[in-house]
């Protein structure tokens, strides 16, 4: 496989509010206290992306032009703000108003603690973050710019690790910009809740949904060869204990080649298209001998979004919570609910699909076997086989809900499955939904939430809630807090929220 890619490449810029008012002695210090704060972020170890500091801005054209460059530079996902002293909030105004990419206020102070004994108004007038902070969030909230706010000590590890995550975010965001979904056959016919608006998608979320006949794909096989087919299932062999009927000279080994030769012509299709993620179809599967389970788990492990029967959001989703996770332990997949386990306290869903889902999120070594689909039409595919570890974590899904799209998002908790399932040859989690399953599940249906899913281990919803306020989009949230009186006033909330907002706006 190959490797994950890192945030090397990226920045986030540094930006510290001032004025001249103090003289320049004043803003001096403000710089040097700046460029220490960005260092000790760099060498902390906490952050994915590295911090540029970008200079104390100190009038409006000065703050215009940072975030002028700031939009045009491809490599900065997003801006820290931080105002040292007081600095007057209309000159924040023309450079926000224009600004497109995620923001966070930073609510520190150079020194730790106030230096009791020595205090005097020189030192009130240069240190006035509880101040300039008050006076630039009214701005930005004046103007409805939606930002990440952190308040803390800026060298205190859990501030630090707040900032990664919006970090993370952002990178995410940046990457979903333009991200281009690649569609094999439509939708499963007559479902109506993967499906939605591609073109809000675009303009909301910056998806590109295009659509391909899987001939395409099956064209591409042609130019499969055999030392290509060879050399995959070589890496099979490495990576996965192989069951007896498909290893050469067994009854199944011809089916794991034909595996091998979809996932070469898959992975190369991708790549040609400049394509992050990809949706398949059991119905649609023209010229393929099986549906590519195999190829769709390992490329999912390579950080391709996925999604079955055409869902092209959760495929985008997918995508992002792997790219936010990467360096993170535990692993990502997509997901499907499949049956329900009811056994008080730990009631819980089974979750896996016909044959996708990532051997990151894998308890064990996935076993690689072959088995007939029952659906489809076609030969019996190979897949992996495996049991998910146990964990928390989080799923979530993006609905369209006609006005707007809404993120649902799960705390759940990942346990042991009470006895193995030998007649059930998936991979599979079992997990239960946050607060417990009655309530997780009931909540999530009245959301209008999928029966797919983006699951991840490492993120939570700190890191949903972010990516939400940087979309513009609605956040639902289901954990052990919720309940289903305090759910529904919410669903009623929002949507008075979003019917006034589409009134204003008309």
């Amino acid at each position: 496989m190959t490797k994950q890619m890192n945030f090397k490449d990226l920045e986030v810029w540094f930006v510290t509010g001032a004025q001249l008012l103090y003289g320049g002695d004043a803003v001096a210090k403000v710089d040097a206290h700046s460029n220490e704060m960005v260092e000790g972020l760099n060498e902390s170890g906490k952050l994915p992306v590295g911090v540029v500091y970008k200079g104390t801005v100190n009038s409006a054209i000065e703050i215009a032009d940072v975030f002028r460059a700031a939009t045009n530079e491809q490599k900065c996902v997003g801006v820290i703000t931080w105002m040292h002293t007081f600095s007057p909030a209309k000159m924040w105004i023309h450079g926000l108003k224009d600004y497109k990419k995620p923001l966070l206020h930073l609510h520190t102070q150079f020194n730790r603690q106030i230096p009791w004994g020595e205090i005097d108004m020189d030192f009130m007038n240069l240190n006035q973050s509880a101040h300039g902070d008050r006076e630039f969030g009214h701005i930005v909230s004046r103007m409805r710019k939606n930002r990440k706010v952190v308040a803390g000590h800026w060298s205190d590890p859990d501030v630090q690790e707040r900032i990664a995550v919006w970090m993370r975010v952002a990178a995410a965001w940046a990457d979903a910009q333009g991200m281009r979904i690649i569609r094999f056959g439509d939708q499963m016919n007559n479902v109506a809740v993967t499906d939605g608006d591609k073109v809000e998608a675009e303009l909301r979320l910056g998806y590109h949904v295009d659509y391909f006949p899987v001939g395409d794909l099956a064209a591409y096989q042609d130019n499969v060869t055999e030392a290509d087919i060879d050399d995959m299932t070589a890496a099979y062999e490495k990576e996965y204990a192989i069951a007896g009927s498909c290893r050469k000279g067994g009854a199944c080994y011809s089916q794991v080649r034909e595996a091998a030769r979809e996932e070469v012509a898959l992975r190369r299709f991708l790549k040609d298209k400049n394509a992050k993620a990809f949706t398949t179809n059991f119905d649609a599967l023209h010229g393929l001998n099986q549906l590519p389970g195999l190829a769709c788990q390992r490329l999912m492990a390579e950080g391709y979004g996925f999604g079955a029967e055409g869902d092209w959001k959760t495929a985008a989703l997918c995508r992002t919570f792997w790219y936010m996770s990467q360096g993170l332990p535990g692993g990502c997949s997509f997901l499907e609910d499949y049956t329900c386990h009811f056994d008080g306290g730990k009631s819980a869903i089974l979750q896996a699909h016909m044959l996708e889902v990532c051997p990151l999120i894998a308890g064990g070594q996935p076993r690689l076997d072959v088995f007939p689909l029952g659906i489809g039409g076609k030969a019996a595919p190979a897949r992996l086989i495996f049991t998910a570890h146990q964990g928390t974590g989080v799923a979530a899904t993006i609905v369209d809900m006609g006005n707007r799209f809404r993120m649902i998002v799960n705390d759940v908790e990942v346990i042991a499955q009470p006895a193995p399932m030998p007649r059930l040859p998936v991979a599979s989690a079992l997990w239960i939904p946050q607060p417990n399953l009655e309530t997780g599940a009931a909540a999530w249906i009245l959301a209008g939430g999928t029966h797919h899913t983006a699951f991840s281990y490492a993120l939570t919803a700190e890191y949903m809630e972010d990516y939400a306020d940087i979309a513009g989009i609605e956040l639902l949230c289901i954990n052990k807090d919720t309940t289903i009186g305090g759910f529904k006033r919410e669903l009623r909330y929002n949507d008075l929220y979003y019917m006034l907002n589409r009134a204003l706006e008309a």
